[in-house]
């Protein structure tokens, strides 16, 4: 083979590496876009959640609507708060990563609602 050939070879497999490369790259994008506009469709769903408090002070929520949510705070409201944060992570990363929700986040809650929510009060 003459360096020609070689030069002319190259150049045919760079372009097709950069062919290859930017179909992936569209693609990417077009999931990208996806994700987003499934995450602009979704809307708030309630969940359960579980307290209890530890021994050492502070209270654990975890829910067995979102498994893997697991959040700890130093009193009720702020572990709700957290946990809520959580479960939304959860959603995004589930959308992220073409992951099904778990039921309860795909599920939306028709309203009217009623919902326990926590009171600090001292």
């Amino acid at each position: 083979m003459t360096a020609k050939n070689v030069t002319r070879q190259d150049r045919e497999e760079r372009i097709a590496v950069d062919r290859t490369l930017a179909k992936v790259r569209e693609a990417e994008q077009a999931a990208r876009q996806e994700r987003q506009e499934q995450m602009a469709d979704v809307d708030e769903a309630a969940i359960r959640l579980h307290i209890e408090a530890l021994d050492d002070g502070g209270y654990l929520a975890t829910s067995a609507d979102v498994p893997g949510l697991v959040a700890e705070g130093r009193s009720i409201s702020e572990a709700v708060e957290i946990a809520q944060g959580l479960a939304r992570k959860i959603a995004e990363s589930c959308l992220e990563h073409g992951d099904p929700l778990p039921p309860a986040l795909a599920q939306m809650r028709s309203l009217p609602l009623d919902l326990l929510i926590p009171v600090g009060v001292r």
